[in-house]
């Protein structure tokens, strides 16, 4: 089958590259030449585990390409997904520029029959105005072509995306017309030989349903968070209570961590334009106005720890930060807590050293202007002359450290834990305060040899 992929972000690379590897003749189009090149050139612009050798073998056997060229593009694909951006706006709302933009292009150059799938994150109703786009181009030509537009949302997480894709739990699918579907369901046949995946749906429902499942992960852990606070104030431990109620099938373990907040190029987003979604149509969402602002919160967390050990000013002091991603297992600093962390440390007169495995370099451009920021290239390395130890990402390599080795490095023996990786006693028995989210802290007895 020949598909058009319109945009190379995560989305789009990630599902033009695996369905290229069932065996399509895939087209990708993305307006940066750059981006378009290095991926002619056998390169990847994001860190995406598993998704290099995909890309690799596929332009290897000419199954897909790369282009800058609308025309080219809008005449290959009997399927065109559309995956661009969706940024917000100043009121929250998504903006839908690319996508209409993406639409007309398919319009002005579209020669047959073709499914046109929105599978970017996009609110109720953008499908009409795919269609409207599509059909204003074609009227424009003077010619009449069929087409159907579909919703087809993506539920892939960053750092398993290529295996959510291959092997995914659902596959949500809004069609209205006989023709489109069955053409969906002959892409995704390959993904289905197990079993059926797709769960079909009208067009609107389907567009909802990626906003209502992000938003429902993100109260999860805006509550949990709010929950940990809580616990931390009143004595309880976050940890135990977790487990308590993780236990409970109906609510299960999954997104129940306490931490330092969510972040990335969905849950914030994604949280926001249902809000303003709800707002225009009348029917205000006020606990997704809360999580926003719970999640928001608590960025801060680790900040406030940080002021109550070693006061309101920091000047003098620097500190190591462990993790700059959102999240493990990708480079993605978008609405990261890392960000939050680090500007709240440096407006009180800090400085701060920072690792993390992957991100580094988008880290560095972020603060290319800032001298009191500085990088390591490794967890041991970015402790030397610190004050103390941040920890904002829980990456595995920070999962079972050294803590004589951290203890010898560091100025004072103090670690803050935003995503409660450790056991506090455990921390404490070595010789370090430990300061966890929504836990008992950890502080050393004198004969562990702590010191303040």
């Amino acid at each position: 089958m020949k598909i058009t992929v319109v945009g190379t972000g995560y989305v789009g690379l990630v599902s033009g590259a695996c369905l290229a590897d069932l065996g399509n003749d895939v087209l990708c189009l993305d307006v940066d030449e750059a981006k378009v090149a290095l991926l002619r050139a056998g390169g990847i612009p994001i860190h995406e585990p598993g998704l290099a050798p995909v890309v690799e073998r596929n332009v290897r056997a000419g199954r897909l390409r790369f282009t800058t060229d609308p025309a080219e593009a809008g005449a290959h694909g009997s399927v065109q997904f559309l995956a661009v951006g969706t940024p917000p706006g100043e009121d929250g709302s998504a903006d839908l520029q690319y996508v209409v933009a993406a639409a007309r292009a398919i319009g002005r150059h579209m020669r047959e029959y073709c499914v046109i799938v929105d599978k970017s994150t996009v609110p109720v109703g953008t499908a009409d105005r795919v269609r409207a786009a599509i059909r204003s181009e074609l009227d424009a030509r003077g010619v009449s072509l069929p087409f159907s537009v579909v919703s087809n949302p993506e539920f892939l997480k960053e750092g398993a995306a290529v295996a959510d894709f291959m092997r995914p739990d659902r596959i949500v699918v809004g069609a209205d017309d006989a023709r489109a579907l069955e053409i969906m369901k002959a892409v995704y046949e390959p993904v289905m030989r197990n079993h059926e995946r797709m769960i079909v749906m009208d067009v609107r429902s389907a567009e909802l349903t990626k906003y209502a499942a992000n938003a429902m992960l993100a109260t999860r852990i805006s509550f949990m968070n709010e929950l940990a606070n809580l616990a931390e104030r009143v004595g309880a431990d976050i940890e135990q209570v977790r487990k308590g109620i993780g236990s409970d099938a109906r609510i299960g373990y999954h997104f129940l961590y306490a931490g330092a907040g969510y972040g990335g190029s969905c849950f914030p987003k994604d949280v926001r334009a249902l809000e303003r979604t709800a707002a225009d149509a009348g029917v205000p969402m006020r606990i997704l106005h809360a999580v926003h602002e719970v999640n928001e919160r608590q960025k801060s967390v680790l900040v406030g720890k940080v002021v109550a050990r070693f006061g309101e000013r920091l000047e003098g002091r620097r500190f190591a930060l462990w993790g700059l991603a959102f999240k493990p297992e990708t480079d993605d600093m978008r609405e990261a807590a890392s960000t939050v962390v680090i500007d709240g440390l440096l407006e009180r007169g800090a400085r701060v050293c920072a690792y993390d495995p992957v991100a580094i370099g988008n880290a560095r451009a972020t603060y290319a202007h800032e001298p009191r920021v500085e990088f390591a290239e490794g967890a041991m390395a970015v402790l030397r002359d610190c004050d103390a130890l941040v920890i904002v990402t829980e990456w595995k390599e920070f999962r079972s450290p050294d803590f004589a080795a951290i203890l010898s490095v560091l100025r004072s023996p103090v670690v803050f834990d935003g995503r409660n990786l450790y056991e506090p006693a455990r921390v404490a028995a070595a010789g370090l305060e430990y300061y966890p989210i929504g836990r008992a802290q950890g502080t050393p007895s004198k004969s562990s040899g702590g010191g303040a």
